[in-house]
This record gives C-alpha cells, sequence and structure tokens, in this order.
C-alpha cells in the first residue's frame, strides 16, 4: 500500500477539493483525508503510479507538491536535519563573509558547492580562509540580526519530540551557529564544524575532520543504532549536495526547497510547502501540531 499527498504553502494555501478529488479518481485511490484545509490532503493507493512524476511535474506551477510513499513506518522515530536554508532561512558563512567584505565571492563558492559542483570540504576550507581575522564577536551579531528560522522549524521539532522521536542538528556549517539554533528550535543534539580562534579572532581555519557529506551519513547511522533504530526509522531534510548521502540512507529523505541538481536525486520533493511538510508527510493532521 501506498499513500499521495498533496501540499501546498501554509502562508498561501492553494490546494482544492477538485484537484484532489481529480487526482485521487485517475489513480484510482481511496478516500482523501484532509490533515489540514487548503493546506495537505492525502489519499491510499494499491501501487505506485507510473505517471507520478509527470504529474508532480504538472502540479508544480501551481503550487502543490506532491509525494507518494509507502504506507508502512511513514511516522519516523528520528530526525535528521541540515541547518543552512533547511532549518533556517540563511547560509551562515555567507552572512560572516559579508562582515568580512567578501560576500558575494564566498556566496559563489557556497552555491556551487551546494549544487555539487565543488568538493564541500575544500570549498569550506577556501571559504573559511577568507574570513581569516574577522572578530570572533561578530558571530553573535549575525546570530542575532541575520539568522532567521525557517517556517515550520519549531513546529516541526516540537511535534516530533512529543510523538517521541529523537531529534538532530547536522550541519557542515559551525558550532557557533548550530549549537544555539538547536537549543532554540528545541533539538536534542548538534554537531557541526569548529571554527579556529585565536586573539579573540577567526584564524581562517576550521578543525580537522570536516563535517561533510560522509560525517552526515555517519551521524544518521551512529544515532540510530545508539537508539536501538534502522535507518529506516528516520527522517532527513537537507538542500545541498553534502545532504544526499543521508537523503538516501534515511526511510524518508526529502529534498526541501533544494538545488534542482539535488532534488532530482530524490523521492520526496518539497518546493513549495514549508518545514510542516515533513509532518504531513508523515500522516500528521494540524490539530496533532505541537
Amino acid at each position: 500500500m501506498f499513500v499521495a499527498t498533496l501540499l501546498t504553502d501554509p502562508a498561501a494555501p492553494r490546494l482544492d477539493g477538485a484537484a484532489v478529488e481529480a487526482l485521487r479518481r485517475a489513480w484510482g485511490g481511496g478516500t482523501a483525508v484532509w490533515l489540514a484545509r487548503g493546506i495537505a490532503a492525502e489519499f491510499p493507493l494499491d501501487r505506485m503510479p507510473d505517471n507520478r512524476w509527470e504529474v508532480w511535474e504538472s502540479l508544480q506551477p501551481l503550487g502543490i507538491d506532491l509525494a507518494v510513499q509507502p504506507a508502512a513506518g511513514r511516522r519516523k522515530r528520528l530526525l535528521v536535519a541540515d541547518m543552512d536554508s533547511t532549518m533556517i532561512g540563511q547560509e551562515c558563512i555567507d552572512e560572516l563573509a559579508a562582515e568580512a567584505g567578501v560576500g558575494p565571492r564566498v556566496a559563489d563558492i557556497t552555491a556551487r558547492a551546494m549544487n555539487g559542483e565543488l568538493d564541500f570540504e575544500g570549498a569550506l576550507r577556501e571559504r573559511v580562509a577568507l574570513l581569516a581575522g574577522l572578530p570572533e564577536a561578530v558571530i553573535a551579531r549575525v546570530l542575532a540580526e541575520r539568522i532567521t528560522d525557517a517556517p515550520g522549524a519549531a513546529t516541526l521539532v516540537a511535534t516530533m519530540r512529543a510523538h517521541r522521536a529523537y531529534t538532530l542538528l547536522v550541519s557542515g556549517g559551525f558550532t557557533a551557529f548550530a549549537d544555539p539554533i538547536a537549543r532554540r528550535l528545541g533539538f536534542h543534539e548538534a554537531r557541526a564544524n569548529v571554527l579556529l580562534v585565536e586573539g579573540g579572532r577567526l584564524t581562517g581555519r576550521v578543525a580537522e575532520p570536516i563535517l561533510g557529506r560522509e560525517a552526515k551519513v555517519a551521524a544518521l547511522g551512529e544515532t540510530a543504532a545508539r537508539l536501538g533504530l534502522t535507518p529506516a526509522e528516520a527522517l532527513a531534510v537537507g538542500d545541498g549536495a553534502n545532504d544526499l548521502g543521508m537523503l538516501a540512507l534515511a526511510g524518508t529523505g526529502v529534498a526541501l526547497h533544494a538545488r534542482p541538481a539535488v532534488a532530482a536525486r530524490c523521492d520526496v520533493r518539497i518546493n513549495h510547502g514549508d518545514l510542516t511538510a515533513l509532518l504531513y508527510l508523515q500522516g500528521y493532521r494540524a490539530e496533532e501540531f505541537a
């Protein structure tokens, strides 16, 4: 058995009953259920539709996301989430670079690395080197003035915790941001890279080994094993090429507002919904949100 879920942006609900019913009939699905009126609905299916990607493509201009998943085991017991441009709306290193006067140069490297055009570890070393000499105190100011939570972030974490899931923030960014952001959003744990500081200024170096793609995969596997879970019981979310490994390992891997090259390699793609989409994908109704 499978479940088809249709989603849209909660800030601009545009999912109507006619669209849901038309797809349900075309695919021979069971009774449709509204998870949130105008925002998310689902219906059961006996098989995976042959034309799901064609339908997905046709719904994108309408602002509607579509996912088809196995029905069994949808509610996950482990959340592993990327931080930059996923749980928050910015790339922290780009914001630091703007303060250092090298914003455009670093942002270009970031974009290419996240799209898989550059080796992540090498690209991170190159970008951090450009921050050498920046006062450490700038980090707190950037965190306070430039970094915002992504829509639905706190609700996602709180709801999964309320239903006894473990939550891990795993970032190719820096602990100076990941630790306070994890506390603010309510994560159980955070893992990230360490920016090296001497005399109150960034040295332009990051502690080795760098937490990159393989380290994210290891973090998911190790955390699941520690909790007595399997990777199939995990939900992972990210947007960059360095997230692809953990998205593939998790039982449900969600490419959220991801680069096209990243989304193309994922079975679950959310381009319009916010982070509460991850709750609807698990079958949660809006009234169950924490």
